[in-house]
């Protein structure tokens, strides 16, 4: 019996909650005040905050970065060469450089190194023959195809044609290519000048894994230590973005 009373009450009660939750958006975020007028108006406060939800909030939602990233994360799921087909699409019929850029990309993130490495290069002509994008998304695709050697020529290329370019993505994959490469020296000195720049976990870990691998076993555990030190005070939504490698780190630090 009282559950039913206190239902009723609830039912009672929903329509003004979400009127006032209404009137409050309005207010915070400095929408027209003549939604107001029109949610306060008697008779009429329940349609009035429907309409405003629908014409005033639903849009920003669907236009948020968090509810487009799981759109396309959905899209993917269900077609997972959608984008694939569409970018192949424009770079045939179009043929510009930024239909090949994207159809280049696109290959890449699907394992197809060799096919984007070709749609690289025949974008890195005329204007764009030293584009550090394209170059750079060249290197990841040499790099990806386990060309690690071609990988750091287009790096160096890229740095010496480009010198004000900065991009913590290409100098963490030159460090990897030296790696690769077996130039140890080089990539600790790369790693560790990124260690504590790079706007992600990767670098710092990484670093740590090839002290570790060259028997620097303290150092390893120094490197991971202070970074893991550091993710303690970092925002919640870093700790999320960076779990794999985090939990990598906490491996290192015994």
């Amino acid at each position: 019996m009282r559950y039913d009373c206190g239902m009723g009450i609830l039912y009672l009660l929903l329509p003004y909650l979400i009127q006032g939750t209404a009137i409050v958006h309005c207010i915070k975020t400095g929408r027209n005040w003549l939604w107001i007028w029109v949610l306060i108006w008697p008779g009429i406060g329940l349609i009035a905050a429907l309409a405003y939800v629908g014409i005033e909030i639903l849009p920003d939602l669907f236009r948020s970065r968090t509810a487009q990233r799981t759109a396309r994360g959905f899209k993917r799921a269900v077609d997972p060469f959608a984008d694939l087909r569409r970018y192949e699409n424009e770079a045939r019929l179009a043929g510009n450089v930024a239909a090949r850029q994207r159809y280049a990309d696109e290959l890449a993130r699907h394992g197809r190194y060799e096919e984007a490495i070709e749609q690289y290069q025949q974008a890195l002509t005329g204007l764009y023959l030293h584009d550090p994008n394209l170059m750079l998304g060249l290197a990841r695709a040499q790099f990806g195809s386990a060309a690690a050697a071609a990988a750091r020529g287009t790096l160096e290329e890229l740095f010496r044609q480009n010198p004000d370019f900065r991009s913590p993505e290409g100098s963490l994959l030159y460090a990897r290519t030296l790696a690769d490469e077996g130039s140890v020296a080089k990539a600790l000195e790369q790693y560790r000048a990124l260690a504590h720049s790079y706007p992600g976990a990767e670098a710092a870990v990484r670093y740590a894994q090839l002290l570790d691998t060259q028997g620097q076993r303290d150092e390893a555990r120094k490197v991971a230590r202070e970074l893991l030190e550091q993710a303690r005070i970092a925002p919640g939504h870093y700790r999320r973005a960076q779990r794999a490698w985090l939990d990598a780190a906490e491996r290192l630090a015994g």
